[in-house]
């Protein structure tokens, strides 16, 4: 699995915004301009893009200029994503250090070959998770389950090219390396790391929260032009014995893309 690629670029002085770059945010240190989404190709604005915090239940959109603001009080790492028709959706994980200056966000346009696999917002485990779990404070949907699971066909990646499957965007993972990394607050325990498999074989661990996760999905299990599954499991509490208790996450945007 390749390692989490969030990149926001934190712009000193009133300085020229570079062009941004594919699926990722910069920060501009000119506060009086509003947030941006634009073209991550060309630079030019796109207007009527959706962008959504569910965690807030917040929706705005870009005008004509691609600009938006944010009304939504974010204080802790919070999941907004952007979408817009012929684009790939976006995703990346927002908090109040993220806010406090203007944003550009560069969106990529989708190809034909892209595969939507859930765009909303995701909440796998059973609903009993400790307030002081990574982003817990931002969970509003109700528990899916344990797991995920879609069905959906794909072509066979060329010689030269791999599939992949991409989670936009993943919040509330409680395992020992993210609280290592002050992703979270739990003191006593830690759980196991979400688990990815393609049909029906693990090919993949996630540990550690963050956005734009990409796992290379093995060719030897790709079924070209047939239904193929992937299924993403949560955590476990590995200091739970009594019973199983699940760890709460939230995932968003999740999409299979060959390059």
């Amino acid at each position: 699995m390749r390692g989490i690629i969030l990149l926001i670029l934190i712009i000193v002085g009133a300085q020229a915004i570079c062009a941004p770059i594919n699926g990722y945010a910069e920060k501009q240190g000119i506060t009086i301009k509003p947030n941006r989404v634009v073209d991550s190709k060309n630079g030019m604005p796109i207007s009527s893009a959706q962008i959504k915090i569910p965690g807030k239940n917040y929706t705005t959109t870009t005008d004509e200029n691609g600009s938006f603001h944010l009304q939504a009080d974010i204080t802790a790492p919070t999941i907004m994503s952007v979408e817009k028709e012929g684009y790939k959706p976006f995703s990346l994980t927002m908090d109040r250090l993220a806010t406090a200056k203007p944003i550009i966000i560069g969106i990529e346009k989708s190809n034909p070959a892209d595969i939507i696999i859930e765009q909303n917002l995701l909440h796998l485990g059973d609903d009993n998770f400790s307030s002081t779990s990574a982003n817990a404070a931002d969970f509003r949907s109700g528990s899916k389950g344990p797991f995920f699971t879609k069905k959906f066909k794909i072509t066979q990646p060329k010689p030269n090219e791999d599939a992949y499957f991409i989670i936009g965007s993943v919040i509330g993972i409680d395992t020992k390396m993210a609280i290592d990394l002050g992703q979270s607050s739990v003191k006593t325990a830690y759980s196991s790391p979400p688990e990815i498999y393609f049909n029906n074989q693990k090919i993949a661990e996630l540990k550690i929260n963050g956005d734009h996760q990409e796992i290379k999905l093995p060719k030897s299990l790709i079924k070209p032009n047939q239904l193929n599954e992937i299924t993403v499991k949560t955590g476990k509490n590995l200091f739970q014995t009594s019973y199983i208790d699940y760890d709460d996450i939230e995932l968003m945007n999740l999409s299979v893309e060959i390059h």
